[in-house]
């Protein structure tokens, strides 16, 4: 970065420390959205209100390759919140990362509840037939 952009980029990044205490946000969130924004500057050596929605894409493009979707999902929520609220911008994250879906296990009966429905079935058959 130039003098002048990281001059921009500390003066930001100081505001949206500030935002994020003023928005009663918990130290561990404090440290993981301002990470998020470090994150971000390092990878593209810039100031990140000079990004644009393709270089945010390849940014966690890049992200979800090397990192958890737990790690994805922090920096998302710190770059939506510095964004709004440092930035005064809004930003469609939705648009941008979306998590996958998750798939919920069945159910699981117990040998008593399969017996329950084995004798109701039989139960059901000789009525029908």
């Amino acid at each position: 970065m130039s003098p002048t952009e990281l001059e921009r980029y500390h003066r930001l990044y100081e505001l949206h420390l500030t935002n994020l205490t003023l928005q009663g946000k918990r130290p561990a969130t404090i440290d993981a959205y301002s990470r998020a924004v470090r994150r971000i500057s390092k990878f593209f050596d810039r100031s990140p209100d000079t990004l644009s929605t393709t270089d945010l894409k390849n940014f966690f493009a890049s992200l979800i390759s090397t990192h958890s979707w737990s790690t994805v999902k922090l920096d998302r929520n710190g770059l939506q919140f510095f964004y709004r609220h440092t930035l005064n911008k809004q930003w469609v994250w939705l648009d941008i990362v979306k998590p996958p879906q998750s798939k919920k296990l069945p159910d699981i009966i117990t040998p008593r509840q399969v017996l329950y429905r084995y004798l109701l079935q039989m139960i059901f058959k000789s009525i029908v037939d």
